[in-house]
């Protein structure tokens, strides 16, 4: 009997283990993981924006317990855990699973500087995934819900004598909870990853005087040369006074100064900028502003900080479209959807040098932007970006995206949270657009992608708008548009496609590409290894690249502002990178990318309808079925054929306007007559092409053969045509359309346009 009971007892631990060694048993390593020193891992001043010279990292080799949730404290450790990383990855030298059965428990020692009892002694995490609870010497100081965003804790009077105890409890309920958790899964697979349990940024002490500068908000307004700041301070025990210094290139351009009255948390000033210098992706000037807390003369407090003068807008071209721009011109942005995962540390890298790796190959491949996706990276980040002139599109991490909180794209009614989860989520994205509302770089929030968690739509977007005008609102990126926000965002795979900009908002391909190549040696598991479109070799892979890229371009004369390719790296299965996941291999050098880029950068022409697709305004076509396999367009074979409207749809489809029902599993055969007063070099083939497959045929002549491909539910698909002289001729023309199902649940439509990409730049 005993002996049964101790197999009872022990099931949860096997059960745990076997989960473990599935899905914590893959390894790869990166060109920086045995650089990795527990002396000085992690030492960069973690604070840009509101920097002092008076700190102490704290990351380094701490003790470590994983014990159930009823253990309110623990008696014992079980190893040595290597901070900032989080326990599943293998640079914490742990790499196990925690769960939401259990806490994550932490404890080091360390001393504090001296400092009197004017001064105050601060405890600061970068981020703690999720729930963390902090204990100083065993006396609770504070605790913090929130996987992605910095807290900070005064521990002055928790703390003795000597050395101190700093223990830390970490609950992490993965995908079992509603909250803010990015891409994390208890079962990873397909575009799912590895859960991220507890502290995976720099942990750090600070000391400062009583009386102190908390928090520093820049806003710049080009428009009127002024820099508008924000500032928060601790409850001011005295009058100070406040003094503020720019300066450009080491040069003081602007300062003010103002007294601050006993008792007073927060003030707002604003600087003049002379003879202004603008932010952009081409000449990243930083400004850097230092500001002071005088009291009878003497410094008690001193941070220095940055800030870019630049603005992101809405704006019409010249062709009446309604654009993105950067400091009132347009500007085209081209940017990789990042992950900012790691094989050897998951969320963490393992350094700031391999962390900027993948933004410095971004750039040199030829990307002005970068998305980053349902994560949020260490302040150091923004600041690298900052001074590189990358711009972000910067995600909230989503919540739960299984059960009742996804919506389907076709849903009207958003996904419906609890009143406990929606504050929850609101309160993590509050200080996410805090704490980085100073990085001039992030120009784009995105507080939905697609349908995961997506809830009241219409009010967290305009929450969103009303607080942070300074940036546009991507709201939701892709899936279900509610017609909110500065975005209309389209999500095409492999694509590209978009829809037209409207009246008010820009319209933008916020996930595209997906081009899967699974490279030998560099994988990360074996199971199957996914991308949207897997290829098998770089030959294969390039030409596709090259076709979407061209594809692309074609796009911008109907008015696209920006276009986010997925994605910068392999990520565990997910094999559509442009570098392998152990960052080892480019898929693509920048020498071949950057060529097929730069045309995106030009400045566009207005596309020209030739024959006009029906997705608004059904069209006529000349249509039969099952007709003659040779027939490729010959007017003489198509005597009797049937004027019908398009789309051609078997079924009934949520997305296209009412045309004609398409019920037989038989070919269906289109042509057109057309005129031309001259002939275009390119023209765009616009279609929709659902469970189907399609030849084109202009004048006789095989133009394109394509198939259904992933992703093409929703929207239309723009493919373009080079050399159109080839096909075309002036006067009157012909196009043949033989359209074939794949199963029963089929649909088609095709529009014909030329459009021109000029040489003038347009930045």
């Amino acid at each position: 009997m005993k002996k049964i009971v101790l197999a009872l007892l022990f099931l949860p631990f096997l059960c745990m283990a076997q989960k473990e060694e599935d899905v914590l048993k893959f390894s790869l390593q990166t060109p920086w993981t045995g650089d990795v020193n527990p002396e000085n891992v992690w030492d960069e001043y973690p604070r840009p924006q509101m920097k002092r010279d008076n700190w102490k990292n704290l990351n380094g080799l701490w003790k470590y317990a994983i014990l159930p949730v009823s253990e309110e404290f623990p008696t014992r450790f079980q190893g040595e855990i290597l901070v900032p990383f989080a326990v599943e990855s293998e640079l914490s030298r742990v790499k196990k699973l925690v769960g939401k059965d259990n806490n994550l428990w932490y404890q080091t020692n360390f001393t504090v500087p001296e400092h009197s009892k004017n001064e105050k002694i601060h405890l600061n995490f970068g981020a703690v995934d999720w729930e963390a609870t902090v204990f100083i010497n065993g006396k609770k100081a504070g605790e913090h819900r929130g996987g992605f965003t910095p807290f900070s804790l005064d521990i002055t009077r928790y703390l003795k004598e000597g050395r101190q105890t700093l223990t830390v409890k970490v609950w992490d309920p993965t995908d079992a909870g509603t909250q803010p958790r990015g891409k994390q899964v208890a079962d990873p697979k397909g575009i799912w990853y590895t859960p991220v349990t507890g502290i995976w940024q720099t942990v750090w002490l600070e000391k400062t005087a009583a009386d102190h500068i908390r928090t520093v908000k820049n806003t710049p307004f080009i428009d009127d040369a002024l820099l508008k700041s924000e500032l928060t301070f601790s409850d001011l025990s005295h009058e100070v006074i406040l003094k503020i210094k720019a300066l450009s290139d080491g040069k003081e351009i602007a300062s003010a100064s103002r007294e601050l009255k006993r008792g007073q948390q927060q003030a707002a000033f604003q600087l003049k900028i002379p003879d202004q210098i603008l932010w952009s992706p081409e000449n990243p000037h930083l400004y850097n502003l230092e500001i002071q807390l005088l009291k009878n003369g003497e410094i008690i407090d001193e941070v220095s900080s940055y800030f870019g003068m630049r603005k992101i807008s809405l704006g019409k071209d010249k062709n009446g479209y309604t654009r993105i721009l950067l400091n009132n011109k347009p500007l085209f942005q081209f940017g990789l959807l990042d992950q900012g995962w790691w094989p050897d540390g998951l969320y963490t890298a393992p350094s700031v040098e391999a962390m900027m790796y993948d933004v410095e190959m971004t750039e040199k491949w030829g990307f002005n932007m970068l998305r980053k996706h349902v994560k949020v990276e260490p302040a150091v980040y923004y600041y690298e970006c900052d001074k590189m002139g990358m711009l972000i599109w910067q995600d909230m991490p989503n919540g739960n995206y299984f059960k009742d909180l996804r919506i389907q794209a076709w849903e009207e009614k958003d996904a419906q949270r609890t009143g406990g989860s929606a504050r929850q989520f609101e309160k993590e994205l509050k200080e996410m657009m805090d704490y980085f509302h100073t990085f001039p770089s992030i120009v784009v929030w995105v507080p939905f992608n697609e349908g995961w968690g997506q809830y009241d739509t219409e009010r967290v977007t305009k929450w969103v708008e009303n607080y942070d005008p300074s940036r546009l609102t991507d709201s939701p990126s892709g899936w279900t548009d509610r017609g909110v926000g500065d975005i209309i965002d389209v999500h095409l795979y492999p694509g590209p496609g978009m829809e037209f900009p409207e009246e008010k908002r820009a319209a933008v391909i916020g996930e595209f590409g997906g081009i899967g190549w699974a490279v030998n040696d560099h994988i990360w598991w074996n199971k199957k290894n996914w991308g949207y479109l897997t290829l098998k070799g770089q030959k294969e892979y390039k030409e596709r690249f090259t076709a979407l890229m061209r594809d692309l371009t074609g796009l911008k004369s109907f008015g696209l502002s920006a276009a986010i390719y997925t994605q910068t790296t392999d990520v565990e299965g997910e094999v559509n990178g442009l570098m392998t996941y152990d960052r080892k291999v480019l898929k693509l050098p920048p020498e071949e990318t950057r060529p097929l880029i730069a045309p995106l950068y030009k400045k566009p022409g207005r596309f020209r309808t030739i024959i006009p697709d029906s997705e608004h305004t059904p069209n006529a076509w000349k249509a039969a079925y099952d007709v003659n396999p040779d027939w490729t367009g010959d007017l003489k074979q198509t005597k009797g054929w049937q004027e019908q409207k398009a789309p051609f749809s078997s079924y009934n489809n949520y997305f296209l306007p009412d045309g004609t029902a398409w019920k037989t599993r038989k070919d269906l055969c289109l042509f057109k007559t057309f005129d031309l007063d001259r002939v275009p070099e390119e023209i765009i083939l616009r279609y929709y092409l659902d469970k189907a497959s399609m030849k084109v045929y202009l004048n006789g002549q095989p133009v394109t053969s394509e198939k259904h491909e992933g992703g093409r539910k929703r929207h239309y698909r723009n493919q373009l045509i080079a050399n159109a002289r080839k096909y075309l001729k002036r006067g009157k023309n012909t196009m043949a359309i033989r359209v074939q199902p794949q199963n029963e649940n089929h649909a088609f439509d095709l529009g014909l346009y030329r459009a021109e990409i000029k040489d003038e730049k347009e930045f």
